[in-house]
C-alpha cells in the first residue's frame, strides 16, 4: 500500500499542437503566435497580512492542566483554530482530508534529546507556600503528570519533561481540594507538572483554581480548589525542527513573515508543528492559476509579548528570505518565522534550464529533457525558449511538430531515471494548453 507520509510535487507545462496545413497558421518552429496568450501574471495575489493580523485579534488557544482529567494523556493531534479568517477547531486530517495526518502521538519520545538546546531553567518562582497563586493558562499545552509531592520535586518534573515530545517548558505547581487528585488517581499526589510546546511567563498564571472537585454531602460547604507555590521551567528557545518530509527549510528562524506573490490563504494551528503545516500545504487544494501549494511560512505571533497562535500561510509560488519583511502589526510581532519549499523529485520540472538563448530557441533534447519522435517523426516533442509561450519563466515543453512536417505526437521524457522510493506517495502537476492555433484546429488535439 502506498504511504501518503510524503508528497512530492512533479511539475512541468506542456503544449499539445495540432496544426492544419489549410489553416495557414505559423508553426511554433518558426516563432509562430499563440491564438490566446497563456502567460501568467508572475505576480498573483500577495499575503493578506491585514486579514491574517484581524484573526489574531480573535482566537484564543490557551489552555492548561484540566482539573477532571487523569495524567499522562498521550499528546492530542495538532489542531486548527482559524482557517483564511474563519475560526474553527478542527484537527489537521479533518481539514485536509488526509487520513494519515497527525494522529494522536505517544506522550514520550527520546529521539530528540540532541535537539534541546540547553536545560530548563527557572524562568519565574511561585508564590509562598501560604498564599494563593495561579496556574498557567497559554498556547501549546501537551499534557500533564503528577511527581511526589513529599517535596518540591522539581528535579522530578524536569526529568519527565526531558522525555516529551515538543516540550520546551513545564508549570509545577500543588492544587489542593481536587477530590479526583486526593482520592482517584493512583499516583496519590496533588503536585501537577504541567508541560507545553511553548515558554510562558508568570503574566501567564491566570488559572487561579475555584472549581468545586468534592460531591456534595448534605448541606455541607464543599471545598473550592486552588493553587500554590506555582513556578515555571524552560529552555531557552523553541526546539529546532527537523524538516517535514517532502520539503526542504528555505530560510529561518527570523522574526520577519513572508508578503510574497503566489498567496492560496492561511490557517492557524494551537501548536508550532512544521509537519502540520506541511500536511495543511499538502490537502490545501488546486489553485486554478498556479496549481499546488509548492510552499508554506510558519511563524509564531506574539501580541503584548505573549506567545498567542502559529500561523501557516501557503503559496503555489517558492519564495525565500528576501520577501520575509512583516515583522508585525502594533502589539502583534512575528517570530520564529520559517519558509519551506516542496522537494520536486522531477529535476527542472519547468523547462527553465534551458536558456540556449536571450530570446528565441528550441531543441529536442538538453542536459535535464530528452524530446522523441515516432518513427517517421522529425521533431514532434521539444523544449523552447520563448517567454510568450511560457506559462510562467521563459521555456516551455512542445508535444507535436515544431515546424508542422507531420501529424505525430513525441514523448518528452526526463533525461535520467527519477529518484523516486518505493512506497511513497507523489502528485503529479502538469499545466497543459492546446490553444495554440485555437480551439477548433485543436479540438483533436491529447496527450
Amino acid at each position: 500500500m502506498l504511504s501518503s507520509s510524503r508528497l512530492l510535487a512533479l511539475s512541468t507545462l506542456v503544449i499539445s499542437l495540432v496544426l492544419d496545413s489549410a489553416s495557414a497558421i505559423v508553426p511554433p518552429g518558426q516563432q509562430g503566435a499563440f491564438n490566446q496568450s497563456i502567460t501568467q501574471s508572475s505576480d498573483g495575489p500577495t499575503t493578506d497580512a491585514d486579514l491574517i493580523a484581524q484573526t489574531v485579534k480573535q482566537v484564543n488557544q490557551k489552555s492548561g492542566a484540566p482539573d477532571d482529567e487523569a495524567p499522562d494523556a498521550d499528546i492530542p493531534p495538532t489542531g486548527v483554530t482559524a482557517i483564511d479568517g474563519v475560526l474553527t477547531s478542527a484537527s489537521v486530517a479533518d481539514v485536509t482530508g488526509l487520513n494519515s495526518a497527525h494522529r494522536r502521538r505517544p506522550r514520550h519520545y527520546f529521539g530528540r534529546f540532541d535537539r534541546r538546546q540547553s536545560g530548563f531553567e527557572e524562568i519565574f518562582a511561585g508564590l509562598p507556600a501560604d498564599q494563593h497563586d495561579a496556574a498557567i493558562e497559554g498556547t501549546a499545552f501537551l499534557t500533564y503528570t503528577l511527581v511526589p509531592n513529599s517535596t518540591y520535586n522539581v528535579d522530578a518534573c524536569l526529568t519527565w519533561a526531558a522525555t516529551i515530545d515538543g516540550c520546551v517548558f513545564v508549570n509545577l505547581y500543588y492544587e489542593f481540594n481536587n477530590y479526583l487528585l486526593d482520592f482517584v488517581f493512583s499516583e496519590e499526589s496533588n503536585l501537577k507538572c504541567a508541560a507545553y510546546g511553548d515558554i510562558h511567563n508568570a503574566s501567564e498564571k491566570t488559572n487561579f483554581g475555584g472549581q468545586a472537585s468534592y460531591p456534595q454531602v448534605d448541606n455541607n460547604t464543599v471545598p473550592l480548589t486552588f493553587i500554590t507555590q506555582s513556578s515555571g521551567w524552560g529552555l531557552q528557545s523553541l526546539i529546532d525542527p527537523a524538516d517535514p518530509d517532502g520539503y526542504s527549510l528555505v530560510f529561518g528562524p527570523t522574526g520577519g513573515a513572508n508578503n510574497a506573490p503566489g498567496f492560496m490563504g492561511f490557517a492557524f494551528i494551537d501548536r508550532y508543528d512544521v509537519n502540520a503545516c506541511a500536511q495543511l500545504c499538502n490537502g490545501r487544494g488546486i489553485d486554478p492559476v498556479g496549481g499546488g501549494c509548492a510552499y508554506f511560512n510558519i511563524w509564531r505571533a506574539l501580541v503584548d509579548g505573549l506567545p498567542t497562535t502559529y500561523t501557516c500561510a501557503m503559496y503555489y509560488l517558492v519564495t525565500d528570505e528576501s520577501t520575509a519583511v512583516n515583522t508585525g502589526q502594533g502589539d502583534l510581532v512575528v517570530t520564529y518565522s520559517r519558509g519551506y519549499k516542496r522537494i520536486s523529485v522531477l529535476p527542472d520540472g519547468g523547462f527553465e534550464s534551458y536558456t540556449a538563448c536571450d530570446d528565441f530557441c528550441f531543441t529536442t533534447s538538453y542536459a535535464t529533457w530528452t524530446g522523441t519522435s515516432p518513427s517517421g517523426g522529425s521533431q514532434d516533442a521539444s523544449i523552447f525558449f520563448h517567454p510568450p509561450y511560457a506559462y510562467t519563466g521563459h521555456s516551455v515543453g512542445l508535444l507535436g511538430s515544431a515546424e508542422d512536417v507531420d501529424a505525430l505526437l513525441g514523448t518528452l521524457s526526463p533525461a535520467a531515471p527519477l529518484a523516486t522510493k518505493a512506497g511513497v506517495l507523489y502528485s503529479i502537476q502538469c499545466f497543459m494548453n492546446t490553444a495554440f492555433s485555437g480551439s477548433a484546429v485543436e479540438a483533436s488535439a491529447n496527450v
